[in-house]
């Protein structure tokens, strides 16, 4: 059985679709964008997040079971020298506060949809699902190629929700086994797509023309960060890409929240990019915009 690895799963998830759905979030992105509230989920790797605030600081069995001695106390507080730490685990195992956390669990598929279909009743009443997210699920695609095969085995309806950097071939192949993308576009110029995510947006624009060319179910999700795509300028070039396919009905803005930062200084991630968050009546123009070019949109979803 085709294993991977699982940042989280989480249950009634009310955002991530249509109806109640669980949403299993898998490791690893090839975007870097400074904007995302998941960061535990760029690195494909298992992760040490430390939680400070709950630290016993009077306990020190951390440290005792750290045989690499990537550990010590500050102030009272567990530290990791990340280069010298294996991600072993022990340390988190005998932390009665759960101040130290791995991030990332190998599981089978079976396993995962198991854990999904525990909620299936409430799928059913309420026409959800299971959403497969990130990180980016395509960069496990075998391991999301199998996740999808057992869920529509299952009858469950099946979201995978993507930044669309994926190799050319990944996204058609499981194309036919996903009821509906959400498809994230953030910056429609190029450079301009490098500079704030570390990749070109050449393969993510290819993707999704082919998709929407295949006649799938997609909703696009637009993040909003204000200084970087909330521009006149780029919310009509993304409109007028968008009208080009067709296909596409739908689109999600997703003004940019703060909410994520804390897990940035847990993962000892420095130089933080810090954005404003956007101003309702700038919402509600690129909304007013989008729809006048025939899209419904929604505006958080």
């Amino acid at each position: 059985m085709e294993e991977g690895i699982v940042f989280d799963i989480r249950k009634y998830s009310i955002h991530d679709g249509p109806g109640i759905r669980t949403t299993v979030f898998l490791k690893g992105c090839p975007l870097r964008c400074p904007w995302c509230h998941n960061p535990e989920g760029q690195s494909s790797k298992l992760e040490i997040m430390i939680k400070s605030y709950r630290c016993l600081k009077d306990c020190s069995e951390c440290l005792s079971v750290c045989e690499e001695g990537a550990l010590l106390k500050v102030d009272g507080t567990p530290v990791i020298r990340r280069e010298k730490c294996n991600v072993c685990g022990k340390c988190a195992q005998v932390c009665n506060s759960e101040a130290i956390e791995i991030v990332g669990k190998k599981m089978s598929a079976e396993e995962v949809i198991k854990e999904v279909e525990k909620d299936k009743d409430f799928y059913e009443i309420s026409g959800g699902g299971v959403t497969f997210s990130g990180g980016e699920p395509t960069r496990q695609p075998e391991f999301l190629d199998a996740l999808l095969t057992l869920a529509k085995e299952r009858n469950l309806h099946t979201i995978v929700d993507t930044c669309g950097y994926a190799l050319p071939g990944v996204i058609e192949k499981i194309a036919d086994k996903v009821d509906l993308f959400l498809y994230d576009l953030k910056i429609m110029d190029e450079e301009k797509h490098r500079k704030y995510t570390g990749q070109s947006n050449k393969l993510i624009l290819q993707n999704l023309q082919k998709l929407a060319k295949k006649g799938k179910e997609i909703i696009v999700r637009i993040p909003l960060i204000p200084g970087v795509n909330d521009d006149e300028e780029n919310v009509q070039k993304s409109a007028e890409f968008l009208q080009s396919l067709k296909n596409i009905k739908r689109t999600s803005l997703l003004p940019y929240h703060k909410l994520g930062r804390d897990k940035y200084k847990r993962l000892d991630r420095k130089n933080i990019q810090e954005f404003d968050i956007p101003k309702s009546e700038i919402v509600e123009q690129i909304k007013k915009k989008l729809e006048n070019f025939g899209f419904i949109v929604s505006i958080g979803d």
